[in-house]
């Protein structure tokens, strides 16, 4: 069942409207992991919760405790939960995404101002968050103006959850998540959820995405002097903590991506042969990787090791180095401690609880060798499980009616590289099909300098969860 005429008409004449509120929404610096923003992002949970409120839905501010931030007790941004409707005759979609975005600043290589809305003679959206995720939410809050202002009755009963600290581990959120599942909570006799926070393989062709990697983050301390030294009065004459967390981090990964900690890679099988037919099906190629990235540097020349890499491998990842010298000219301190970032992308069987070991066990064993009198610390930082649903199901069967309504063509089924933990939580806690259904396409630059969210994809992307609503009506409660 196609959503009705009306229905997409009226998202095509509203368009610049829809537009203007997304400029709105990117202008509020809601950044979670900046303690100086977290007002920002509380102002966000409530221009969210307005916003829902004003279209019809029954909203509530939920509060998640407080964060130990950089030495400072913060309030954690308030959950925003919602429902539209308790037809026993429907179905229950619960739909799920965030407002909270990753740091930016023009010094960081922004083209344009991160938190104002750019709109391109191309149509791209430039601005932190028009993509991830602030684009995807307010395409929801479209779909519900539509049947408020035109009263016109939701095909399903909606429920939503959106939070604020999807980019710093979803602090708070899970407890939540199980609390509202038991029976009498908002999310009791929910059938499905739908979540849009991920994006296109390509630029190219509509996907749908059936598993998530997981993700384990660790921060390795190494410190030794009481103080910064001057590296030509000290210079070899004590151990460096530089020098030791740097050995320490060659020692995490190859140049080819293999991950050299005794007992990770090995925890997940090869695949066989139907999977590898899998990949081959996929509408991507070696050029679309190199457009992405900007450059021709992938690990493999074939493009199914190179997706399998992406999507059913661990993948580890180093970051950055806290306490280091970062900036122009010549300084030549010897830090007297810094903190080396890393993270492991995790896929099924693979938990943080079990690769942990793994790391810290390697870690010790490899400091130990250096013969350093130097400190070393391993501490793990946020982490969730990765997550793989079942594509049968009737919601994935929705999903694609929908896809091919809006855009003629059959989407691509994809596991994503990143990682949505409570995604996890979701599908155990409710017991029901998961599926995501992105809005937006893979140059996207979620993450990265100058992100957007192309026009046609905001706009499509709108008709394409609502017309989702309308297929999983057409199927039978």
């Amino acid at each position: 069942m196609p959503a009705p005429k009306e229905f997409l008409e009226y998202v095509d004449n509203k368009a610049d409207l829809f537009i203007q509120r997304l400029s709105d929404a990117v202008a509020i610096k809601s950044v979670s992991s900046d303690p100086q923003c977290r007002s920002e992002v509380i102002k966000m949970s409530n221009w969210i919760k307005d916003q829902f409120s004003a279209v019809g839905v029954d909203t509530e501010l939920r509060d998640l405790g407080k964060q130990n931030l950089g030495g400072e007790e913060l309030p954690l941004p308030p959950a925003v939960l919602g429902r539209l409707g308790n037809d026993p005759t429907k179905k229950t979609v619960l739909v799920y995404g965030h407002f909270d975005v990753q740091p930016a600043n023009l010094s960081d290589g922004w083209g344009t101002e991160p938190f104002k809305l750019v709109i391109k003679e191309n149509g791209q959206l430039v601005g932190r968050g028009s993509s991830d995720d602030k684009g995807p939410v307010l395409g929801w809050l479209n779909i519900l103006q539509y049947h408020h202002e035109c009263k016109k009755e939701l095909p399903v009963n909606f429920r939503c959850c959106f939070e604020g600290m999807e980019e710093s581990g979803s602090e708070g959120l899970d407890d939540l998540v199980k609390r509202e599942s038991q029976s009498g909570g908002w999310f009791d006799s929910v059938d499905c959820v739908c979540i849009s926070d991920n994006y296109w393989l390509n630029t190219r062709t509509p996907a749908i995405t059936y598993g998530l990697r997981g993700l384990a983050y660790f921060k390795l301390m190494v410190s030794g002097p009481a103080r910064d030294l001057h590296s030509g009065v000290f210079g070899r004459m004590v151990h460096e903590p530089m020098t030791d967390l740097v050995i320490l981090m060659s020692k995490l990964v190859d140049v080819n991506g293999h991950i050299l900690v005794p007992g990770v890679d090995e925890m997940v099988s090869a695949a066989d042969v139907e999977e590898r037919k899998m990949y081959e099906g996929l509408d991507y190629s070696i050029a679309d990787v190199d457009s992405a990235v900007g450059a021709s540097t992938t690990l493999s020349s074939d493009i199914v090791e190179v997706l399998m890499g992406r999507m059913r491998m661990p993948s580890l990842s180093l970051h950055g180095i806290e306490g280091a010298f970062y900036g122009t000219g010549a300084k030549t301190v010897i830090p007297a401690k810094v903190i080396g970032k890393f993270s492991i992308r995790l896929v099924p069987p693979q938990t943080p609880d079990n690769v942990e070991p793994l790391v810290r066990k390697y870690i010790e064993s490899e400091f130990a060798k250096l013969g350093s009198k130097n400190t070393c610390v391993l501490e793990p930082e946020h982490g969730g499980k990765p997550w793989v649903g079942d594509i049968n199901h009737w919601n994935y069967e929705a999903a694609k009616a929908a896809t091919r309504a809006v855009y003629g063509r059959e989407p691509d089924m994809t596991r994503e590289g990143g990682s949505i933990p409570v995604t996890l939580t979701f599908a155990e806690s409710l017991g029901v099909n998961v599926l995501l259904l992105p809005m937006g396409r893979g140059d996207d630059g979620a993450h990265s300098t100058n992100e957007k969210l192309d026009r046609s994809n905001f706009i499509e992307g709108t008709k394409l969860l609502g017309t989702y609503l309308y297929e999983i009506a057409a199927l039978k409660k």
